[in-house]
C-alpha cells in the first residue's frame, strides 16, 4: 500500500530527503552513549539476584525508536509530497477518418508476414495512435460490408476493434470493394467536419457485392470525401502447400492484383494511390498519409497539484509527542 502511494506521488523538495542521513548518525551516537551508561559491579555470586529483567528493560530502546520514526515522518512532510492531476484541453479541428479493411480470403496470403491482414492491422494500429485529435471509425468487407466501429474519438475502442478483425468474420467469400467503400462513405457523408478521408486497403480484385466501385467512387466525390487507396500484394506467383487425396502437395498460385481500379478510385476523389509489397512499405505509406492529412489540433495540458504532507506532519508530531511523554513518565530516570 505504501509503495502504491509513493508511485502516485511527487515531491516538491526531494533534496530534503538528504536529512535522512541523520538517522544512522543518531543510531551510532545513541549506541555509544548507551554503552557508556552501562553500570558494572563485581560480585562473587549472582544467585540472589534472580530475574532482574522487567518490561522497562525490555522496552528500553522504544523512545529512541519513536524519535527516529518521528524524524522520518517529519522529513517526508518537509519534502512536501503532492499528488498531480493532469488535464488536457483540445482545441481546433481534427479529421474524420474511416479505415476500410478488406478481410476476404485473399488477405490471408503470406507474401506479408505473418499474412496480409495481420500486417495491415499492426500498421493501422500505429497510425491510429499518431492521430490523437481525429475521429476514427472502421469498416470491413468481403462480399458484403459492415461497420465494425462507428466514428469516434475513443481510440482505445478503435484499437480494440482493429485487434479483433479476422478473415472470415463476415462468413462470406468475395471482395466487394464497391460495397466496402459505399459503407465507409455512408459513415462520413453527414459529418460536418471540413476534412473527411477514407483509407481503403485491399488487394484490388473486385467481385461480388451489390454496389459497383464506380458508383461508390462517385458517392465519395459528391460528399467531398477523399479516398486513399492502398494496394497490398502484387501480381506474382508463389508456392502454396495444399491438401490432396495423395497428401500435402505444393502448387504454383498467381496472386491477383488490380492496380488500375485503385488508382482510379484515388485520383477521382482527390486522394492518392499507394502500393505496398511488404510491411515496411506499408508503414511508410501510412506515414505519408499522416503527413498529407494534418489535423489543426492544439492540446493544452494543465497540471494541478494537491498537497499530501499533512498526514505525515501529524504522524511525525504525534510520534514525537508520544516519545517525549514516555521518556518523562514510564522511562523517566532518577538520579
Amino acid at each position: 500500500m505504501l509503495n502504491h502511494w509513493f508511485q502516485n506521488i511527487e515531491f516538491a523538495y526531494p533534496w530534503v530527503f538528504t536529512l535522512l542521513i541523520l538517522i544512522p548518525a543518531l543510531i551510532y551516537e545513541y549506541s555509544l552513549r548507551h554503552n557508556r551508561q552501562q553500570a558494572s559491579m563485581l560480585v562473587t555470586t549472582t544467585h540472589f539476584v534472580g530475574n532482574a529483567r522487567s518490561y522497562k528493560t525490555l522496552l528500553l530502546h522504544v523512545p529512541f525508536m519513536l524519535r527516529c520514526l518521528a524524524l522520518i515522518c517529519l522529513v517526508v512532510a518537509l519534502a512536501r509530497p503532492q499528488q498531480r492531476f493532469t488535464e488536457s484541453e483540445t482545441t481546433g479541428e481534427g479529421i474524420d477518418i474511416i479505415l476500410c479493411f478488406d478481410i476476404s480470403g485473399s488477405m490471408t496470403e503470406k507474401d506479408f508476414l505473418p499474412n496480409r491482414l495481420e500486417a495491415a492491422k499492426d500498421v493501422a494500429a500505429d497510425f491510429v495512435q499518431q492521430r490523437p485529435g481525429d475521429r476514427i471509425g472502421i469498416t470491413i468487407f468481403s462480399s458484403i460490408s459492415f461497420t465494425l466501429c462507428p466514428i469516434t474519438t475513443d481510440h482505445n475502442a478503435v484499437l480494440t476493434q482493429i485487434n479483433n478483425i479476422q478473415s472470415g468474420y463476415l462468413n462470406d467469400e468475395g471482395t466487394a470493394i464497391g460495397s466496402g467503400l459505399a459503407t465507409s462513405v455512408d459513415r462520413l457523408r453527414n459529418n460536418k467536419t471540413k476534412t473527411k478521408i477514407i483509407i481503403l486497403l485491399t488487394d484490388g480484385v473486385d467481385f461480388g457485392g451489390t454496389i459497383p466501385p464506380d458508383i461508390a467512387r462517385d458517392m465519395a466525390k459528391q460528399y467531398g470525401i477523399k479516398v486513399y487507396t492502398i494496394g497490398i500484394g502484387s501480381e506474382r506467383e508463389i508456392q502454396q502447400t495444399v491438401d490432396s487425396p495423395f497428401g500435402p502437395m505444393t502448387q504454383t498460385k498467381k496472386l491477383e492484383y488490380n492496380e488500375a481500379l485503385l488508382k482510379n478510385l484515388a485520383e477521382t476523389t482527390g486522394g492518392q494511390y499507394f502500393h505496398a509489397t511488404d510491411k515496411d512499405a506499408l508503414q511508410k505509406i501510412y506515414a505519408s498519409i499522416n503527413q498529407l492529412e494534418k489535423s489543426k489540433i492544439e492540446v493544452t495540458t494543465y497540471n494541478r497539484f494537491t498537497d499530501k504532507y499533512l498526514p505525515w506532519l501529524i504522524a511525525g508530531l504525534s510520534v514525537l509527542l508520544l516519545e517525549i511523554s514516555l521518556r518523562y513518565t514510564v522511562f523517566r530516570k532518577f538520579p
